[in-house]
């Protein structure tokens, strides 16, 4: 059976619906999207269907990646440092790479993704240019390369090309492979990113990289230029850019942003791990959304934020895989919870359904998709069916397999109505190890040069 070819019903086991855990679901599907969703219908010998036993879930959205990132996976753990010093790792990378490496690289990536469930993707995109900064005959050819990557692994992408143009809060210029994220200034990264176009599976976003990578004048320009359109930032991820913000500013990330018409409901912040009481008020009230991505916050020594404090100040929490350290979105929403545990010495902050609701409708909103995520009738029909036989999932409770399953118990993954994984493998990227082994070898050559 070939994506393009999927049945049109499927009946679940269990399936996650809006209103809870149900069992028995039968669900048809037309033109990509739910039509009737109906629980409490036996599955019947001779029923024309495809059978999920399990527990289904909506499609995963990954908030935040970097896709080069995931060259670094098992090569930079065997020292110390900080996320500082990791950082020299990855500009290896992201010197490494030209249009087609990386999409080599990204297809692979993104099929790994679907293999966990993900369904859509929003691409934290800076890595523009050639070496040096010198713009390609095509100047988007690698955010096309990345485009093509999702369209080729069967998922959706929302690229949030970045403004990236200094190398430090107080406005130094970039240096070394810096200069490939680069543009001339706000308007020439504006002319650039309106030549790509939205596809069905793609969307076009945008992302201020971080205040140390936009100056605070280039803040208020570019929030006029994406009116409209899903921004992302990273925000407080370090003390170190706090520290400096405060003292070029005066003010915190947060509240510089604030000042700069940068928060808001389109709006997501990405890590928002060091804030002040003042910020997650600022950001709460102002409906501003929060990415937290666990296993690279941790793997970089960044620190926990403070998950519960901010959604109960007003701001929707979405997940993201970021560098990629690992690709599972149970181990990232099952993490924000841990994280609470750790840092307040008590259980039981976040429900299971919270969880998911984070890793599934939020992140997608938080991507422009506001009409995916959930298994409703109109809604895209993206189906995650998670095995409840596995050694890890073997007598859970289904209305807690978030905190059980890893994406390794993923069995069937459907994106749009379309079938992109059967029984854990992927339909059009058939190796995935074999696929990424042979792109990371690719990359990894270069960097060493």
């Amino acid at each position: 059976m070939s994506p393009s070819t999927a049945p049109s019903r499927f009946h679940c086991e269990w399936a996650w619906l809006a209103d809870g855990l149900a069992a028995d679901v039968l669900i048809e599907v037309a033109d990509g999207r739910f039509t009737t969703v109906t629980p409490g219908v036996p599955l019947a010998a001779g029923l024309d269907v495809v059978w999920l036993p399990g527990v289904t879930l909506p499609g995963f959205a990954n908030a935040h990646s970097h896709a080069f990132h995931r060259a670094l996976r098992g090569r930079t753990h065997g020292g110390r440092g900080t996320f500082w010093t990791w950082r020299e790792q990855m500009y290896a990378v992201a010197a490494a790479l030209d249009p087609d490496s990386y999409h080599r690289l990204a297809r692979a990536v993104y099929a790994e993704m679907a293999l966990a469930g993900i369904t859509c993707v929003g691409e934290f995109h800076y890595l523009h240019h050639g070496p040096g900064g010198t713009p390609y005959d095509e100047p988007n050819a690698m955010g096309e390369a990345l485009i093509a990557a999702a369209a080729d692994a069967g998922i959706r992408i929302t690229l949030l090309d970045t403004l990236y143009l200094t190398s430090s809060v107080d406005g130094r210029p970039l240096e070394g492979v810096q200069r490939r994220f680069g543009d001339a200034g706000v308007d020439g990264w504006a002319d650039r990113v309106g030549r790509l176009a939205a596809r069905p599976h793609a969307k076009i976003g945008a992302a201020a990289h971080s205040v140390r990578a936009v100056p605070a004048a280039a803040l208020t320009e570019f929030a006029r230029h994406t009116e409209g359109v899903p921004v992302h930032v990273h925000l407080s991820e370090q003390r170190a850019e706090n520290d400096a913000c405060l003292a070029v500013h005066g003010r915190t990330p947060t509240e510089l942003l604030a000042d700069r018409g940068l928060t808001g409901p389109r709006v997501t912040a990405v890590h928002a791990t060091h804030l002040t009481d003042t910020d997650r008020t600022e950001l709460g009230d102002s409906g501003t959304g929060v990415c937290f991505c666990p296993t690279t916050e941790r793997d970089l020594a960044d620190g926990i934020g403070h998950a519960r404090s901010l959604t109960d100040a007003g701001s929707p929490l979405s997940l993201g895989s970021d560098s990629h350290a690992v690709i599972d979105p149970f181990e990232e929403a099952r993490g924000v919870e841990m994280h609470e545990r750790l840092h307040t010495e008590h259980r039981g902050h976040f429900t299971g359904a919270d969880l998911i609701t984070a890793a599934t409708a939020t992140g997608h909103a938080a991507l422009g998709w506001t009409d995916a995520g959930t298994i409703t009738p109109g809604a895209r029909a993206d189906l995650v069916t998670v095995s409840l036989t596995s050694p890890r999932t073997a007598g859970c409770d289904p209305a807690a397999v978030v905190f059980a399953a890893t994406a390794a118990d993923v069995r069937h993954v459907v994106t749009d109505g379309r079938v992109i994984v059967r029984d854990g493998a992927h339909l059009t990227v058939p190796d995935v190890g074999a696929t990424l082994t042979d792109a990371l070898h690719t990359t990894l050559t270069g960097s060493l040069r």
